[in-house]
């Protein structure tokens, strides 16, 4: 099928406006899947994803259809996911498509993340198709939902498509929009072969299989293929397009989404961006890859049984093939033993790679507190970068310590304003703007929304700010942070001492406004976890020399009296002085060992209690 006949789009929106029910209509309206096989959120395959009710991974489709007048159009859908944490799997959707469709809920209104991928996608040049869905609902308001498209995106929704992705209205009037306003991809297949690599998936029987848009050239099955990045070179099994399913085709030619199968045994040569060009007639160059995705939380993966440690790192690197976005590297505990630390683009990320782990890969783990990455300048000048507390030197050597920053948006019913505020400065937020997007109408509560925008440390972020949001706002608030760098703060690091023994891996870091509160939290933690001895074990929480908190877990006593039935006080005396002394004794020399059940409990404990 010629080049004009292709039409390459993605669906973005906030999460929960229907980008997955949409996808599934018009997956039935173009027979790309027979009745029968038609089930919800079709695309959303991995097993999670049906749990949660959430898309966590980009999907390609490819659709036949044919238009009322008789034409036939190949159309490649990619669905993304919602989620901010998901927005590397939605820029990477967008660099293989030259249109979307920006879905917003009719009730809901323009939310965080419609701004922010409306944004992505304005940024690579896309042509965009606003679609108001959801208009079957008694609450709908279509008029003000194109009125914040055109207000707080900024664009012109004055056309756009009514539709309800439940009961199939506008369908026909979005597959028409699509042949007629998104552009038809360029290319030339007589060039030399570039194909952009933009996910990957890990077969136990046919190896990597890469998933890729076509550029220049034609792929087809018994050619050779070069990978630009890794100069490695591998002869082409099966080339195929997504229906939904893999599906073999002769060729792909330039424009075409479809995947490679080569037998690619090692997950390095395949990585996510990278340029496929054909081994005999190499391109001049590869194509623009994406850009390096930082982590900006981290936390500590280690194996429940020690044994499992190479189970858990095979796992991990077949994670990571379909998940550019997750890095890992080894360290080593002094009570959790080998394990792996990882970076996150987010807590909800963070969960999600640890429940894959477990339920694709059957990998039981401990997973510790999450954290972020500090940079610490030593008097000196020397700067060290600090992904745990063991790595900050002494307070007198630090200069300055900087930490992550984030831009905060939070979207809101303007009746919540002030609990928003009030929740954002305990978090050590520093207001910057807020604007009115709807005025309240009279008689409709929960009408007139607000946008505020904050700075905030990522650690006060990471912690529970969602949970309480939520919480503070019936759930109405809807939120989008994108990191700013680093700036100065007065943090500290605080050591637990177990009977006057620095315990490493009970320290944290803080504010040193919060240091007395999360110390007493901790050693009240360890109180309860740690189990009483001969003597009297004192556990103090400290910044460098000066202990801030301490409290006691009492001896277990020996009732020395038991034999004495009477007699002269003298002696009683003289048995509980004796067994005094011995207890002092005891302390003198007496170490507290702590059980590994301790480290794990305080480790996975809520940081916010």
């Amino acid at each position: 099928m010629r080049q004009e006949q292709i039409r390459n789009f993605c669906i973005i929106a906030h999460i929960d406006h229907g980008k997955s029910t949409l996808a599934d209509r018009l997956l039935e309206r173009t027979g790309t899947v027979r009745s029968r096989d038609m089930r919800n959120q079709l695309l959303d395959s991995l097993a999670l994803e049906r749990e949660r009710g959430i898309t966590i991974k980009l999907v390609p489709v490819r659709m036949d259809y044919t238009s009322p007048d008789g034409r036939k159009w190949i159309l490649n859908l990619i669905d993304t996911p919602g989620h901010v944490d998901f927005a590397y799997e939605v820029s990477r959707s967008l660099a293989a498509c030259e249109g979307a469709l920006l879905v917003v809920d009719a009730s809901q209104g323009v939310e965080a993340q419609t701004v922010a991928n409306a944004y992505q996608a304005i940024e690579q040049g896309l042509e965009i198709l606003p679609v108001v869905n959801k208009i079957d609902l008694p609450s709908a308001r279509p008029d003000n939902a194109k009125k914040e498209i055109q207000d707080v995106v900024g664009l012109d929704a004055g056309d756009a498509i009514l539709a309800s992705a439940k009961d199939g209205r506008g369908v026909d009037e979005i597959l028409e929009r699509i042949i007629e306003r998104v552009p038809a991809p360029e290319g030339d297949p007589d060039a030399p072969l570039q194909a952009l690599i933009f996910d990957s998936v890990y077969d136990n029987y046919r190896g990597v299989i890469c998933y890729v848009r076509v550029v220049n050239g034609t792929l087809r099955a018994g050619q050779s293929i070069l990978f630009m990045q890794t100069g490695s070179s591998y002869p082409v099994d099966e080339v195929g397009v997504f229906k939904p399913g893999f599906t073999p085709v002769d060729r792909l030619g330039p424009g075409e989404v479809g995947y490679i199968a080569a037998s690619i045994k090692t997950l390095a040569e395949a990585q996510v961006g990278d340029t496929v060009t054909d081994a005999s007639h190499p391109a001049g160059g590869p194509l623009p890859g994406y850009r390096k995705v930082k982590s900006v939380v981290f936390c500590g993966f280690y194996p429940v049984e020690r044994d499992n440690y190479p189970q858990l790192r095979d796992a991990l690197e077949k994670l990571c093939l379909n998940d550019a976005a997750v890095t890992y590297e080894p360290e080593t505990s002094v009570a959790l033993g080998f394990g792996f630390r990882c970076g996150f683009l987010g807590l909800l990320h963070m969960d999600v790679v640890r429940e894959r782990l477990r339920g694709e890969y059957d990998v039981d783990l401990v997973a510790t507190a999450p954290n972020v990455v500090y940079e610490v300048v030593a008097q000196d000048g020397s700067v060290i970068e600090a992904h745990r507390p063991s790595d900050f030197p002494e307070a007198g050597d630090i200069a300055e310590v900087r930490e992550p920053f984030i831009k905060l948006s939070v979207f809101v019913p303007s009746e919540f304003i002030g609990r928003v505020m009030q929740l954002v400065q305990e978090k050590r937020g520093t207001y910057r703007s807020m604007d009115y997007l709807t005025p309240e109408s009279p008689g409709e509560p929960l009408s007139g929304r607000v946008r505020l925008v904050y700075e905030m440390p990522l650690s006060e972020f990471i912690m529970d700010f969602h949970d309480k949001l939520k919480s503070q706002t019936r759930g109405y608030a809807s939120l989008d942070y994108e990191f700013i760098g680093l700036k100065p703060s007065d943090l500290v690091r605080v050591d637990v001492l177990v009977n006057g023994e620095a315990a490493d891996a009970f320290s944290f870091i803080c504010h040193r406004e919060q240091a007395y509160n999360r110390g007493h939290a901790a050693v009240t933690k360890l109180k309860a976890l740690i189990p009483s001895q001969l003597f009297e074990v004192p556990i103090q929480a400290s910044i460098g020399k000066r202990v801030i908190v301490r409290v006691n877990v009492k001896a277990l006593r020996k009732d020395v009296l038991a034999k004495c039935y009477g007699g002269d006080i003298t002696r009683k005396r003289k048995l509980l002085e004796k067994q005094k002394e011995g207890k002092k004794r005891m302390k003198q020399i007496g170490r507290v060992s702590i059980p590994q059940e301790a480290f794990l409990a305080f480790m996975q404990v809520d940081e916010a209690e």
